[in-house]
């Protein structure tokens, strides 16, 4: 990883990182900037569309402008502000090749489109028109709201993990409605060469056929035609449910994972957590009866080298031990949870940064242990494999 030590003002940097990070709700500074862009990106979205309305504009043209004018700013300053900061985002790369990074990044271009449009007609008044249809990229900043519902985040995860499943079956429908305009044409030319004048001219036909019912602008009038269109019309009703399958398995993949951790396990009574003692730890050489445990924890057993002991008050502690302590749930926490997971070599979170994991926003991760080391997690921080990760599920 290098090194950003050139830089001036790290913690600043970093502090107003977390401020335009969306989620990041630790400050009232950062819950504040988060709620204000919110406001900013709905107001501006919703003039767009009031504006369109001639007898509103007349009647409210000034204030539209006015809003316009405020929130397309506060765009302008959030992209610069992630341009600034964009070395906390990437810390692998220098501070330039950060900001490059971003500037050419899908977000950094929507960000940068969301402002630049609105004042290019000032340098170039020819391309107002142009440069007005620029200002629709700005409604794609809408999705920057998933960080906040997971009911909305799990659509961009399935998405993503379905991604090479819903290419294929873009492919195929693709395939097939060439395929389709191909038979066609040869089925019909002869009858109505006005219509299907040339192979693509039946393109429209297959994609409404196939997709939908058909649109009845244009169909065919031969027997085989008729008959090859029926056909079609079946395979359009198969082709549209592969990819509605495909989305449906990846929400039920997505809310199973959710459950997996920790919305499935209210049943238990006891938790139970281990540790180790060592040679200057204070329970060490000492009975189980003058160790003092508050109510409510026990000691369940002891495992001494291979041996597993039933502790008893009489049993002394010795170094070495690994000592399995469970304690019931108080009131009021019965939706509380730390789990520990162990990343295997094929596990989905290997080699993969904090930050682009697809847990539930109620889940933290609060301890990576690699080896005898004990990491604080950060969102650059990338798992290994054998790493233990410890969560925390909030209720």
């Amino acid at each position: 990883m290098k090194k950003n030590s050139n830089e001036p003002w790290p913690a600043v940097r970093a502090k107003i990182f977390r401020m335009v990070s969306v989620g990041v709700i630790d400050e009232p500074v950062n819950q504040a900037y988060d709620a204000i862009s919110i406001i900013a990106l709905l107001a501006n979205l919703l003039v767009s569309v009031m504006g369109t309305f001639d007898n509103l504009q007349a009647a409210y043209g000034s204030i539209f402008i006015l809003v316009e004018q405020v929130t397309v700013f506060l765009f302008g300053v959030d992209y610069v502000l992630r341009v600034i900061t964009a070395p906390e985002l990437y810390p692998e790369e220098t501070p330039v090749g950060a900001r490059a990074k971003y500037c050419l990044s899908l977000s950094g271009i929507i960000d940068l489109l969301s402002f630049l449009p609105y004042y290019l007609p000032v340098f170039f008044p020819a391309g107002v028109a142009a440069f007005r249809m620029f200002r629709v990229v700005r409604i794609l900043r809408l999705f920057r709201i998933n960080a906040y519902y997971d009911s909305l985040n799990v659509i961009t995860e399935v998405l993503k993990s379905k991604k090479q499943q819903l290419l294929s079956s873009v492919f195929i429908i693709a395939t097939l409605m060439l395929g389709s305009s191909l038979c066609m044409y040869s089925l019909e030319h002869e009858a109505q060469p006005e219509v299907f004048s040339n192979a693509f001219s039946g393109i429209w036909w297959a994609a409404s056929t196939l997709l939908t019912v058909g649109y009845g602008d244009i169909y065919p009038i031969t027997p085989l035609g008729k008959l090859f269109g029926i056909c079609i019309t079946f395979l359009g009703v198969g082709m549209v449910a592969i990819p509605t399958g495909i989305i449906s398995a990846g929400f039920v993949e997505q809310y199973t994972q959710f459950a997996l951790l920790g919305d499935n396990r209210r049943d238990e009574t006891l938790r139970f957590i281990s540790i180790e003692l060592t040679p200057g730890d204070s329970w060490t050489n000492q009975a189980i009866r003058e160790l003092k445990l508050p109510a409510g924890l026990l000691i369940a057993i002891v495992r001494r080298g291979k041996d597993s002991i039933v502790p008893n008050g009489d049993l002394v502690l010795e170094a070495g031990d690994i000592v399995v302590l469970g304690a019931e749930p108080l009131p009021g926490t019965d939706n509380m949870e730390l789990r520990e997971m162990t990343i295997s070599s094929k596990h989905k979170w290997k080699d993969q940064a904090i930050r682009d994991l697809d847990i539930s926003r109620q889940t933290f991760i609060i301890m990576v242990k690699r080896g005898d080391r004990k990491i604080v997690p950060r969102g650059s921080t990338v798992l290994q494999e054998g790493d233990s990760v410890y969560m925390y599920k909030k209720a």
